[in-house]
């Protein structure tokens, strides 16, 4: 169990993190919010790079902020922007991270190593620089490094900005794999990767959840109530200010506008089908 309980962090005049609260079981979890919403420092939070300015987080009824070693040797962290030694080797690097961990048996590093690899579909480049690889490589790399010990909680953050439909399949497919046994914390603003992942999530907004279930239930909130329709670019501010608006999206040279209502808004709005990127809108804005 990850308890998180009434943290605080601030930034100058920035409250990044205000008042977030959350407990966490092994699993999938995904975190969904805009860029600046405080994801990013709650994951540093966790990973015990900072310290939270106020509030106690709990790994298995220890205090890590003020002990962080309890979690250190349990944590997997994979950052947004993961660094490389440009001139190491996967499998040296690899070994070099491992021994940091405290993986101190050569055979079992090398086991670990080898296994993890192939899990990741790296065997056949292991004994080329991590500098060259691909994008969706790196990733790959990056989740090896991040399970090298088998930690109990698995921090990723933005793992799939940036990569190609397959490639990212293939990531998604990886963590769905260890989430059946691990805590595995996924936080990110794609809306797709939470929906086809995870059983729970939360929305963040301006450092603080704004809601939390499962995805099923945040879209049980707004069922039957999206209704869509095709405006000109002009129309589309009027829009904004005349109804709950959810979200736009361009399509063959028009907007297709999103809005919540009850019951029909008016003239050219169809009922459709509810997403999640629907309800996220709907709870970031505070429109329910």
């Amino acid at each position: 169990m990850l308890s998180i309980q009434n943290i605080h962090k601030r930034f100058g005049d920035v409250h990044a993190l205000n008042n977030v609260s959350l407990d966490l079981e092994p699993g999938l979890f995904g975190l969904l919010g805009p860029n600046g919403a405080g994801k990013s420092t709650l994951m540093r939070t966790l990973a015990t790079l900072q310290k939270p300015d106020e509030g106690q987080i709990f790994f298995d009824g220890q205090d890590i902020v003020t002990h962080p070693d309890a979690i250190r040797s349990q944590l997997g962290y994979l950052p947004q922007d993961f660094g490389v030694y440009p001139r190491m080797s996967a499998l040296a690097l690899l070994d070099h991270i491992a021994i940091l961990k405290g993986v101190i048996n050569k055979g079992e590093r090398e086991d670990q190593i080898m296994a993890l690899l192939e899990k990741v579909n790296l065997i056949t480049h292991r004994t080329a620089s991590v500098a060259t690889y691909s994008g969706g490589m790196r990733q790959r790399f990056g989740v090896a490094q991040a399970l090298l010990g088998n930690p109990k909680i698995l921090i990723v953050d933005e793992p799939t900005a940036g990569l190609d439909p397959f490639e990212r399949q293939r990531f998604l497919d990886l963590l769905s794999e260890f989430g059946r046994e691990k805590i595995i914390l996924l936080s990110t603003h794609i809306v797709e990767d939470v929906r086809d992942l995870c059983p729970d999530m939360a929305i963040m907004g301006n450092g603080q959840i704004v809601v939390r279930g499962a995805p099923e239930s945040l879209i049980d909130t707004i069922r039957g109530r999206v209704w869509r329709k095709s405006v000109d670019r002009d129309d589309l501010l009027t829009m904004k200010e005349g109804y709950k608006f959810l979200s736009s999206r361009h399509l063959k040279g028009g907007v297709q506008a999103s809005v919540l209502a009850d019951a029909s808004p008016g003239t050219g709005f169809e009922q459709k089908e509810e997403t999640l990127e629907d309800a996220y809108f709907a709870h970031l804005n505070g429109l329910v």
